[in-house]
């Protein structure tokens, strides 16, 4: 096992001792900070509440990504084909980009009048603009040299576009697929919690809403888990999903073997 795995493993489980004898030497009560074991406990306990809630965040997590991988290479792709529009929309993707997703998100969930369609914007707003700059980079960092020799060889825009720009823009789309990742579930965790939608279909953050009215923090800490640990799959999905995708070809892939 390399140390990329261990270090962390090893560093996780003194945090968790220290915490745990943090609480316990200090008699700190439940209701004020559990410790891991109380949170272990609580999870196993409330796993029928908080299982359904997990997969409802996951779903508008995924959705929303899906969502932004789509819109983001489609516009990218324009972007490098039409300068003009690159300069007419780009300013409003970065518009959206730095405006809080706090701020417009009761606003998105009163005009879409679909609690589920409003959950789905927020987090794409807030996923997709990493995808959408870095592909437009890579679609950019083509190697001068290799455009001389695809018109040298008479290769139209489109051909150019599927055979040079997109396989080059492919290792900067998975940088930006992975951040996007993380930010669809922050950006769902958000909206969640803006909507303060309740029922079997609420996710999560409600779940955390709702355990902190009622004073039940070890399942707060617990949903905290479940969304730092579905965070932490996105990312090693993601991640494993760029390396199989280039190890075989290119240098940030190469030099990890």
């Amino acid at each position: 096992m390399s140390a990329r795995v261990v270090a962390p493993v090893v560093m996780g489980l003194v945090m968790l001792g220290l915490w745990e004898a943090v609480v316990r030497l200090a008699e700190i009560p439940p209701y004020v900070l559990p410790g891991p074991v109380v949170v272990a406990r609580t999870l196993v306990a409330d796993w029928g509440t908080l299982a359904p809630a997990l997969w409802v965040t996951l779903k508008i997590t995924l959705e929303a990504l899906a969502a932004a991988v789509v819109v983001g290479v489609l516009l990218a792709v324009l972007f490098s084909l039409s300068r003009w529009v690159e300069l007419s929309l780009f300013p409003y993707a970065i518009i959206l980009q730095v405006t809080p997703i706090v701020a417009i998100a009761p606003l998105i969930i009163a005009w879409a009048n679909d609690v589920d369609l409003s959950l789905l914007i927020c987090a794409w707003l807030v996923a997709f603009f990493p995808i959408l700059s870095s592909t437009i980079l890579g679609l950019r960092s083509v190697d001068h040299n290799l455009l001389a020799v695809f018109e040298l060889y008479g290769a139209g825009r489109w051909r150019t576009l599927v055979h040079l720009r997109l396989p080059a823009a492919l290792p900067y789309f998975l940088g930006g697929l992975r951040i996007s990742g993380g930010l669809a579930l922050i950006g769902a965790v958000v909206a969640e919690f803006v909507a303060g939608t309740g029922g079997n279909a609420s996710g999560l953050a409600y779940r955390i809403l709702e355990a902190g009215y009622q004073l039940r923090i070890p399942r707060m800490f617990a949903a905290l888990v479940l969304i730092s640990a579905a965070g932490i799959a996105i990312y090693l999905l993601l991640s494993l999903l760029s390396h199989l995708l280039l190890r075989h070809w290119h240098e940030s892939a190469l030099s990890e073997e």
